[in-house]
Formats: structure tokens, C-alpha cells, sequence
């Protein structure tokens, strides 16, 4: 198995991941819209509503996080690092990732399995309300996700590591890409004449070729 192919396995587990988990969107809509119906029209609500909307979300937010990573769309001062060459980045990178991911992870795994164990052992439920739902299930989610984050930041390394010997950024598994908003509504505006809507058009295109400029493995400009 040569590294691109195992970069590649990598996001493909963390993309079918984020997929799986983005359909507790559906049932956490369907939670509210039961329990809005059941308060107001009914007026019977449910105690523990708060307790169930907090689990979908919170699995929700844990299981993207290797899907965020693997697709670079953490938060990060693209002003700067866009205009740096590759293996500076991957430098820079790299030198982040062992520093603060690998140890900040390990101990989110470390003590997220502690938290689940013992959760279980006692069976434990929400205390938010009187007939709280147990919660040993979403402290499971804890570990779990943080394996999954520890996995892609394990790739996200050895690209670090390919980048820094061969100067380019290694490919990664396309999915779903961003459209400009701003430039999609000044492109169909009636109100903007045709030059300030190419110079928009033509701004939102530098700074989304700059952004993917790490993720997708081009090169930077120098």
C-alpha cells in the first residue's frame, strides 16, 4: 500500500463518517418539529426534549470533525498562509500538529474513554431533568470520535511529511466543494453593471484558488 493510497483510505473513512453522522440533522429536525407540536398544540411537553436535542447535536458536532480535517475546512489565516510556499506550510504544519493535535487528541481519547467507562458502569442518565435519558451512549461517541480525528491527523501528517520531500501537496479525496454566495448573487444581480460583477466574480475565484491551494495540492505561488 503506498502512501497516497493510504492517505486516500484515510479520507474516505472520515468522509463516509461526516456523511453518516450529517443524517442526525433529519432526526434532530423531527425531534423538535414532534415536541414544538406535542407543547404548543397539544400542550403536552416532553422533559427530557433538551437532553435528546443536545446528544443528536453533540454526536452530530464530534463525528465531523475527521470529515472537517479531511476535507481542510478547519478555520485557519488563509491572508498568511496561502502566500507561503509548499513546504513551508507543510513545515509549519507538521511542527502545529506535534505540538498541540497529537497531544491535545491523545488526551481527549485518553480521558473520553475513562468518562464512557464510567458511565457505563453506573448506568448513568441525565440529571438535567427527572426522567433524564441515559447518556453512557453519547459519552461513548467522545473516544470514538476522537480515534477518528487521531486517524486523519495521522494522515494529515504524512502529508505534511510528502509535501516536505517532494515540495507539492498530495492530492485528497474531492467531495462536495463551496460556492461563493456573494459572488453568485452579485453574478445574477439586475443592480451591478457588468465590469464590478467580473471584478467580484473574478476576487471570489483568487481567494477560493488560494484557499484549496493546500487542500486540493496545488502549488503555491511564489
Amino acid at each position: 500500500m503506498n502512501v497516497q493510497h493510504f492517505l486516500l483510505r484515510v479520507d474516505a473513512i472520515s468522509v463516509w463518517v461526516g456523511k453518516a453522522s450529517a443524517w442526525l440533522i433529519i432526526g434532530l429536525m423531527a425531534l423538535v418539529c414532534v415536541e414544538v407540536f406535542k407543547r404548543y398544540i397539544m400542550n403536552m411537553p416532553t422533559a427530557w426534549i433538551f437532553d435528546a436535542s443536545n446528544m443528536f447535536y453533540g454526536t452530530l458536532f464530534m463525528l465531523a470533525g475527521a470529515y472537517a480535517l479531511a476535507q481542510n475546512a478547519h478555520v485557519r489565516g488563509d491572508f498568511l498562509y496561502s502566500s507561503l510556499k509548499p513546504r513551508t506550510q507543510a513545515a509549519l504544519d507538521l511542527l502545529l500538529y506535534i505540538l498541540f493535535f497529537l497531544p491535545g487528541v491523545a488526551a481527549l481519547i485518553y480521558a473520553g474513554y475513562d468518562y464512557a467507562a464510567l458511565s457505563w458502569r453506573i448506568g448513568e442518565h441525565s440529571t438535567v431533568t427527572a426522567e433524564g435519558p441515559p447518556i453512557y451512549y453519547f459519552k461513548t461517541v467522545i473516544p470514538i470520535a476522537g480515534a477518528l480525528v487521531m486517524l486523519q491527523g495521522l494522515a494529515e501528517i504524512a502529508r505534511c511529511v510528502v509535501c516536505l520531500r517532494t515540495g507539492e501537496w498530495p492530492s485528497r479525496l474531492r467531495d462536495v466543494e463551496e460556492i461563493d454566495v456573494v459572488a453568485e448573487q452579485l453574478a445574477h444581480s439586475e443592480f451591478v453593471d457588468e465590469e464590478a460583477r467580473e471584478a467580484a466574480i473574478e476576487r471570489a475565484q483568487n481567494i477560493e484558488k488560494a484557499a484549496r491551494q493546500r487542500g486540493m495540492g496545488g502549488e503555491a505561488e511564489t
